[in-house]
């Protein structure tokens, strides 16, 4: 079942449940995902890599509106985004702990041999391929840093 079924299925649900936090973000998700396939080039249907991409480019937006609704003393607005994010990471694959990136990164840094920060490029090319969405780019570059250095 394609992610945009998926989303249908589950507004339908939001609606009748009439739950208006759990609507707004499949709202949300359903506008990205219409507005990939308008893009130039774009094909009628989406990969699940770029649905991933996606839904996490998503969940970045609303981490980024609650953490500056909070450093502003806003909670009233930070709670909903927060929220959505629950909702819209439902449809991502289940993340990886940290220890469990870090492991697999030490593992390709000993298969490359890499070394040094110059190297960093490379681990993360690597690393990002084969963690997919299981982890944010953050951590992943966290982790890398941490383990280069």
């Amino acid at each position: 079942m394609s992610l945009e079924v998926k989303i249908m299925d589950q507004m339908k649900e939001a609606m009748k449940a009439k739950d208006s936090v759990a609507l707004e973000a499949l709202r949300a998700i359903k506008s990205a995902i219409i507005l990939a396939k308008t893009e130039v080039g774009a094909t009628d249907s989406l990969t699940e890599e770029q649905e991933i991409k996606m839904l996490q480019r998503l969940v970045k937006m609303r981490k980024d509106s609650a953490e500056i609704f909070t450093k502003q003393n806003r909670p009233d607005l930070a709670e909903p985004e927060l929220a959505q994010i629950a909702v819209i990471e439902k449809f991502l694959p289940a993340q990886l702990s940290e220890e469990e990136v870090e492991a697999i990164i030490s593992k390709i840094i000993a298969e490359t041999g890499a070394s040094g920060i110059a190297s960093m490029g490379k681990v993360m090319g690597l690393a990002t391929a084969k963690i997919g969405g299981q982890a944010e780019g953050k951590v992943i570059s966290g982790i890398v840093k941490k383990l280069l250095v």
